[in-house]
């Protein structure tokens, strides 16, 4: 399997790096971040690529990436902290979380940051009393839209098309500058069309805006874009062609300026999850499925696979006649139940000891582990 997703010369990296280390770990592999970020410049010529940093941290990526030229979005101000001590200008930084305290905000006001992004009326009072002048991305929430991605981020971001022009004009009047509409189609979104559904109402947004005296630069079309799981999503020349043709179709060949901020896309692909199993068992006699005990779980990197959301593709070694079964976490609770409905089949002869690959892992899964639970540590992170 693993062929489908790396080359023979990656794997035999991966799987030499991975000999006698203790499990569970994350091997991160920094020229394929390097390649997709390229990738992303090179299909979206004209398109300010910001890091999503909270997809995955590590200052090896951040730092490959701030030679690239990349741009950053952070969602607190630590990561922002994190950023900076990287020698990263301001400049190149986007505030984009929504939900903000506002000494926060003050804070990355005063590091130079200027640019944030903002969905209602009490946040923009404080970015306009303690960040003065700074730009303002509205954020627009698309709820049918979302719904099509395997990890939806409805509901809790953004505001309605009248709401956003509101407060688009509110901005203006205590002296900010509204710079554009964001928006995110739902994170691992394999549906190109969620973004001529969510131009289509930008495009309206603009053109009522610009009746009214205010008319806007930008569109933040967020993240979406893909990482290869089990099931296949279209490639990243794919998104961007579509892409352009919406931007065109809506706009005219005088489109706003474009702002992306990838995560998943730039670097789930990286990654590799290395664990072990350490029991399988039965429920009873008759039971036709194995319970496999794995020492990776919710808590410690899949956070993803709450729900059975994410579906990572998974290697082991061992091979012969296959058999479902269920994959489970260590610690003491019971949710940390990987996947019980969705039929993974791993081969009978696995065995207690035996390492468990989990492909395309390097987004969310090791800025997701927990601090402490159950006494594990935080998930360790290796860059080759």
């Amino acid at each position: 399997m693993y062929l489908d997703y790396y080359s023979q010369a990656e794997w035999a990296k991966i799987i030499n790096f991975a000999t006698d280390r203790e499990t569970p770990f994350l091997i991160v592999i920094l020229e394929r971040i390097r390649n997709k970020f390229l990738l992303f410049s090179n299909n979206f010529p004209n398109a300010k690529i910001y890091y999503a940093v909270k997809a995955s941290p590590g200052i090896e990526i951040l730092t490959a990436l701030r030679d690239l030229g990349a741009y950053f979005d952070v969602a607190s101000i630590y990561e922002l902290d994190r950023v900076l001590k990287l020698n990263i200008p301001p400049n190149r930084i986007s505030y984009g979380n929504t939900i903000k305290k506002s000494q926060h905000i003050q804070y990355a006001y005063q590091q130079g940051v200027r640019l944030f992004t903002s969905d209602c009326e009490a946040d923009i009072r404080h970015i306009a009393k303690v960040a003065p002048g700074s730009k303002i991305f509205l954020r627009l929430i698309i709820d049918a839209v979302t719904s099509d991605s395997d990890w939806p981020l409805s509901r809790k971001f953004g505001c309605q098309p009248r709401m956003l022009i509101e407060l688009a004009l509110l901005a203006k009047e205590l002296g900010l500058q509204p710079y554009g509409v964001s928006f995110h189609v739902g994170s691992q979104q394999r549906e190109i069309s969620a973004y001529d559904a969510a131009i289509a109402q930008v495009v309206l947004i603009f053109e009522q805006l610009e009746k009214q005296g205010l008319k806007l630069q930008s569109i933040n079309m967020g993240g979406g874009f893909p990482a290869d799981y089990i099931t296949k999503a279209n490639t990243l020349p794919t998104y961007a062609e579509e892409i352009y043709r919406y931007l065109e179709a809506h706009f005219g060949a005088q489109f706003p300026e474009i702002y992306l901020e990838p995560g998943r896309g730039l670097a789930g692909d990286a990654g590799v999850l290395v664990s072990e199993v350490i029991l399988i068992a039965k429920k009873s006699r008759t039971d036709l499925r194995r319970w496999v005990y794995t020492d990776i779980g919710i808590f410690n990197g899949l956070m993803e696979a709450i729900d059975e959301s994410i579906k990572y593709p998974l290697h082991t070694d061992k091979t012969g006649p296959t058999g479902e079964v269920i994959l489970a976490g260590p610690t003491c609770d019971s949710l940390d139940i990987l996947y019980e409905n969705f039929k993974y089949q791993l081969p009978l002869s696995l065995e207690i000891g035996d390492k468990l690959y989990w492909l395309s892992t390097g987004a969310y899964t090791a800025s997701y582990s927990s601090v402490e639970f159950n006494g594990f540590p935080p998930l360790t992170t290796y860059y080759i």
